[in-house]
């Protein structure tokens, strides 16, 4: 039984992520089409909703095509690598507090471990490597230049992203980022929420600006800049390994719209709701749905800038990240230690 309960949260958990990949990018599809004023999907099923389905089908029956001059080893193991580092990243995020089953309280998180924020920041530095070996084993000078642009984008805004999050440490005193969460479930003056959106401004901004340049989103997404580089790291890519890239692209964004929620949006913390009575159960639901939609804020944001800000030219990309981003973030740490030592004394 000790074994049974975190396999059916990593089947239920694997399943929500991968269904929900498939959601968001025919939301990402419809939201765009809104907002230029045209016709999205809307051929395959009731008004299109069916489109993501057909797309995979029609993935999963295109040739396979290789280069002669690849290599056939690494060309096939960069699209998993990227797969599954975005697939294992949402292991240690709680996407509720706890809910009373048969009897039995059930955290709702994968795997709780007190160095969660270290995990995360371990397994995005890894994802850049399915990018940058997708680049060089494919054998296409755009290919590699859109890998060694994602390295070097990954070392400049991951400094930054790591640095925003030292004022939420900080204030928490845990690495665990369940712990963050209930931190964040207080109140200031009795109704402001505690959440480290509030506490932490800055630092939510810089992390938010920096889950985009690691997601590749525009205007972030230099690695697959098509105007310069035809299709950037996975131009030599068809079938299903382009899928795998194209979702990993997708649940690396749910994953750090989860990551936002939990460690900024006070995670699946619904102010108050805990005064209004509910049943135990009625309200662990409550909280899961708090979550998803604050979480659904955030996606909702993402598909708003890709197609409201034009894409950066590389010069910018590096001095945005180095110039003002980690500046920003190291004067963030400080602040927050003159602040919490002045209201220690």
């Amino acid at each position: 039984m000790d074994l049974l309960e975190p396999i059916i949260k990593i089947a239920v958990v694997l399943g929500a992520l991968l269904t929900a990949s498939a959601i968001v990018v025919l939301f990402d599809r419809k939201f765009s089409a809104y907002i230029q004023n045209r016709y999205g999907p809307n051929r395959v099923g009731p008004g299109g909703w069916m489109q993501s389905i057909a797309d995979v089908v029609k993935l999963v029956m295109k040739e396979d095509i290789v280069p002669k001059a690849a290599n056939r080893f690494v060309h096939d193991l960069a699209p998993m690598i990227s797969i599954t580092v975005a697939l294992t990243t949402f292991a240690v995020i709680p996407f509720g507090d706890t809910i009373p089953l048969f009897g039995k309280e059930y955290n709702l998180i994968i795997a709780d471990v007190n160095v969660g924020i270290l995990y995360i920041l371990a397994m995005t530095g890894m994802g850049v490597y399915g990018l940058t070996l997708a680049g060089w084993s494919s054998n296409n000078k755009y290919s590699l230049f859109g890998g060694l642009r994602s390295s070097a984008q990954l070392i400049s805004y991951e400094l930054s992203m790591g640095l925003s999050l030292i004022g939420v440490i900080m204030i928490a005193g845990t690495l665990q980022i369940d712990d963050i969460v209930r931190s964040q479930t207080g109140y200031w003056f009795g109704w402001i929420p505690q959440w480290n959106v509030i506490s932490q401004p800055i630092g939510f901004i810089t992390f938010f600006v920096a889950s985009f340049a690691e997601t590749n989103r525009l205007p972030f997404d230099l690695p697959e800049a098509e105007p310069e580089l035809v299709g950037g790291y996975h131009t030599e890519y068809s079938g299903m390994k382009f899928g795998l890239f194209f979702l990993s692209e997708y649940a690396n964004m749910i994953v750090s719209s989860a990551l936002i929620t939990a460690l900024f949006l006070g995670g699946w913390h619904l102010p108050f709701a805990e005064t209004w009575g509910l049943d135990p159960l009625v309200l662990a639901l409550l909280k899961i749905g708090a979550f998803m939609f604050k979480m659904f804020i955030i996606i909702s944001f993402y598909v708003v800038i890709r197609w409201t800000l034009p894409r950066f030219r590389y010069d910018q990309l590096m001095n945005l990240g180095w110039k003002v981003m980690l500046p920003v973030s190291i004067a963030n740490v400080l602040a927050t230690g003159v602040v919490m030592l002045w209201l220690t004394r």
